[in-house]
């Protein structure tokens, strides 16, 4: 029978010594399984505080969603949210709400495990509104995907959600290949000559790059064989899940009556983001644009919002109220480094 020596935490950021280091909290699942479950990392109550004014959010346009009625879950009486629950427009990666996730210090703090120092900046990413048992929308297929240009091995960014509301293994949401993340260089090797598929994602979002890559049909079955399980990720409200951005990974519809509300959350090293690119996030705070989940804003995204084909006349550039930052908050922003390096 074989065994694994396995060391004690050393200093740095995560996979800087391998991945025989043994951490003793979440970390060890980063590194064995490519994800996470942080558990209570924004406390129950104030989730579901953010939860209900994300509901506050939805009616506040004024086309008649109600929470408390199910048939007003329509296109019409909603912003556009696309089938993945994926909500791209509004200023909502801007929203009180969505800033008061970020600023959360057991959200940051996980973060500043992973990367081993507190010079961290964030992304300015959207939220996922996500309702069960739609019919006015396409259906959601799944999209197997790992958020990371194959031609860059190696862990380079840790992609994370925080969850709102009860997530149950039915209740739609987060699907991870388990211990795909260690394959990545290999599966891409022997992948390299296959034809890219492209998805409304990367099209619409990162068409100047190659930072995405979806899987095929004979991909998904490579990993099969390799013994790759994939798993559905189950939360609480103030729950924090991450994933290394090289584990493949889609989202799934809901089987019950369970909505699902999650706020994208990735940070990063400062020190990794160019003085460059910490401009251009500077614009892009300034102008209240939405980023991917690259904090060094690799993608700004400014997707023009459809409605019933037409531009929306309920898109808006600005959130409801101006952005409130903490101290720490600003730092993230990634302002006040960019200004120490003037």
């Amino acid at each position: 029978m074989s065994t694994t020596t396995m060391t004690t935490a050393l200093p740095g950021r995560i996979f800087s010594h391998g991945t025989d280091v043994h951490y003793g909290d979440f970390r060890d699942d980063l590194l064995r399984n490519g994800f996470a479950v942080v558990k209570g990392a924004v406390p129950r109550d104030r989730a579901l505080k953010y939860a209900d004014e994300i509901y506050d959010w939805l009616e506040e346009f004024g086309l008649g969603f109600n929470r408390h009625d199910p048939s007003t879950i329509h296109k019409d009486h909603l912003p556009d949210i696309n089938e993945k629950g994926m909500c791209l427009g509004y200023a909502i990666s801007h929203e009180s709400f969505t800033w008061a996730v970020r600023q959360e210090p057991g959200v940051i703090a996980a973060f500043e495990k992973v990367y081993d120092t507190p010079d961290l900046i964030v992304s300015f990413d959207s939220v996922n509104i996500g309702f069960p048992n739609r019919t006015d929308i396409k259906p959601n297929k799944p999209w197997p995907h790992q958020d990371q240009d194959p031609e860059k091995p190696g862990f380079r960014c840790l992609q994370g959600l925080v969850n709102l509301l009860p997530n149950g293994p039915d209740d739609g949401g987060l699907i991870v290949c388990k211990g795909a993340h260690l394959l990545s260089e290999e599966f891409h090797e022997a992948f390299k000559d296959e034809e890219r598929i492209w998805s409304w994602y990367e099209r619409s979002v990162y068409s100047s790059t190659k930072e995405w890559y979806g899987f095929t049909d004979a991909g998904l079955q490579w990993l099969r064989d390799k013994g790759c399980e994939w798993i559905k990720l189950t939360a609480e409200p103030g729950d924090l899940l991450l994933w290394d951005s090289r584990t493949p990974h889609y989202n799934l519809s809901s089987k019950t009556s369970q909505p699902r509300f999650a706020v994208y959350t990735c940070y990063m090293p400062v020190e990794d983001a160019t003085t460059k690119q910490l401009q251009t996030k500077k614009m892009a705070f300034e102008e209240t644009k939405m980023t991917t989940h690259w904090p060094n804003a690799m993608h700004v995204v400014d997707l023009p919002v459809h409605r019933n084909g037409e531009l929306d006349p309920y898109d808006r550039k600005k959130p409801r109220k101006p952005v409130q930052l903490t101290d720490r908050g600003f730092k993230l922003t990634g302002i006040p480094y960019l200004e120490a390096r003037a």
